[in-house]
């Protein structure tokens, strides 16, 4: 098992995409927290907008460190295919759950430590450019940090399991884009209409939807609304373990055809 970490740990970090990937995601959303104290600074900061400036505007818009780490997760297997060092990488290390495992493990350890970065550099500007950080490890600003980690690391999970399950990066992409982005939100856009209604339910299951109210500082904000359905949301980790279900989904079915499938 030591080799392969070590491998995977090697692969990762010998890349140029990782450090690039990285970098953008970090610097991407910190610009939130930057851009937002350059122009409201003189406004005092409620728990939702400081919430909003240490995960970088993920809970109101696209999650830019979550997507960039789902793409180093996608790149993780996906690049093995695309460049064909898959063969070399199994003939290596053949047993290939160890190889998957090691896979899991560094590449959710790497996400963990610079999501944390990235919280702590948004958290330094908010501190320089408004003077002050309140109640930072205290609830219900904390649970939505903690739930920031977690939507980061499945997010980038779903990545990686996607780029094994298609063998390839360009079909994990389209994926990993389109479902949150159109999928889920025309899903959601066409349960207000009284003759697709049925799709009220549903709702609730959707993994990235669902996955967001972990960053929630309120969640009753997000579940009703001047002319909303009633969805009847799971709260903070009961969404969050939709989303980890569905991550654990592809992740179960790309492993168990990894171990059947040529390479």
């Amino acid at each position: 098992m030591l080799d392969a970490l070590r491998y995977e740990w090697t692969r990762l970090t010998t890349l140029r995409s990782t450090y690039w990937l990285t970098g953008i995601g970090v610097l991407c959303a910190l610009a939130i927290p930057v851009i937002a104290g350059i122009a409201v600074s003189d406004m005092p900061l409620d728990p939702e907008s400081l919430a909003t400036g240490l995960n970088g505007g993920a809970a109101f818009g696209i999650p830019f460190l979550a997507v960039f780490m789902a793409i180093i997760g996608i790149f993780a297997t996906g690049h093995e295919y695309r460049h064909g060092t898959i063969q070399p990488t199994l003939t290596a290390l053949p047993q290939r759950s160890r190889l998957i495992l090691a896979k899991i493990l560094v590449v959710s350890g790497v996400t963990v430590v610079v999501t944390v970065l990235s919280v702590a550099l948004n958290a330094l500007a908010m501190q320089l450019l408004w003077g002050d950080v309140p109640g930072l490890f205290e609830d219900p600003l904390r649970s939505a940090l903690v739930g920031y980690l977690a939507y980061t690391l499945i997010y980038t999970l779903a990545g990686l399991g996607l780029g094994l399950l298609f063998r390839g990066v360009p079909s994990a992409l389209v994926v990993i884009f389109l479902v949150p982005l159109i999928v889920e939100n025309l899903i959601f856009g066409l349960s207000f209409l009284p003759s697709v209604d049925w799709l009220v339910p549903v709702v609730k299951f959707l993994p990235f939807s669902s996955g967001a109210r972990l960053m929630a500082v309120d969640l009753s904000a997000m579940d009703m609304g001047p002319g909303m359905p009633d969805f009847d949301y799971f709260g903070r980790w009961g969404s969050g373990g939709v989303f980890a279900v569905f991550a654990a989904l592809i992740i179960a079915a790309a492993w168990t055809l990894f171990k059947k499938r040529d390479a």
